[in-house]
């Protein structure tokens, strides 16, 4: 096929600034960035190089100083913190190195939490939930509090919570730090799964072992991009099956006013 891949994150020109006067430096400088649907990009470098706070820009949890950002073709500076938040939440997941899970709900609730924000019923949210805690065999966790469950299991949990939404990105910051070396590689077997789907995934990591699970290696180092390697080519990336189409729903027949007999 020669039919060129519109890019599912694309940075032009992206600089982040934080402070004033002496005290001021660019946490990102002018970077560049295209990223394909279905790519599993890893991003490496030097504690203070930037990779955080690119990782939150892609989320829109943080905003550009200057530059453009493109998410599916739409430039992000020109939309409403509103319908970011709501571009957020149907095409973004989050996965964090402390899990991030509300300490006073059970697993089930944990993960059905990004629905209430999309309106759901509670009933329909925890049915939602559910299904996806059955992927990860964690069903007959699903009313445990996570401190009854070990860091491994907390971080598939948090995974189920990033997949709940069935987002197009997965942005993954750390996702194994604070993992031992087998439940980190249960982790990371979960991420290629996910990514076989056709998933987009952009994850930053210390460990250079886990590159192996890339199809692209990017080091960053003083809020630059210093070297940017595809280990799989274009034509080879998995592609997300097509979404139904959400059935329309009938429409009610407008009531006919009864007139009253004279």
């Amino acid at each position: 096929m020669n039919e060129r891949v519109q890019p599912i994150i694309e940075l032009n020109e992206l600089s982040k600034r934080y402070g004033i006067g002496d005290a001021e430096y660019f946490a990102l400088s002018n970077l560049n960035l295209t990223i394909l649907p279905g790519e599993f990009v890893m991003i490496m470098g030097p504690s203070g190089c930037g990779k955080t706070t690119l990782l939150n820009i892609m989320g829109l949890l943080d905003r550009a100083t200057s530059g453009q950002y493109l998410l599916d073709g739409k430039a992000v500076e020109r939309i409403s913190r509103r319908r970011q938040a709501r571009m957020r939440g149907n095409k973004i997941g989050f996965i964090f190195q402390n899990f991030n899970l509300v300490p006073g709900l059970n697993v089930i609730e944990n993960v059905a939490l990004p629905l209430v924000y999309r309106g759901y019923y509670k009933t329909r949210r925890l049915t939602v939930a559910s299904k996806v805690l059955e992927r990860f065999h964690l069903q007959e966790r699903e009313y445990y509090m996570p401190w009854q469950m070990s860091g491994g299991q907390n971080q598939r949990v948090a995974i189920a919570r990033a997949l709940v939404n069935n987002p197009s990105i997965i942005l993954a910051d750390e996702p194994t730090g604070n993992l031992d070396s087998r439940n980190s590689h249960i982790v990371m077997e979960e991420l290629k799964e996910i990514h076989d789907q056709g998933n987009t995934i952009v994850m930053v990591t210390h460990n250079a072992a886990l590159t192996t699970y890339a199809t692209r290696v990017i080091n960053m180092l003083d809020g630059q991009i210093d070297t940017d390697v595809k280990t799989t080519a274009d034509a080879d990336l998995p592609t997300a099956a097509p979404k139904e189409p959400k059935k329309a729903k009938p429409r009610k027949k407008p009531r006919k006013n009864k007139k009253g007999k004279s």
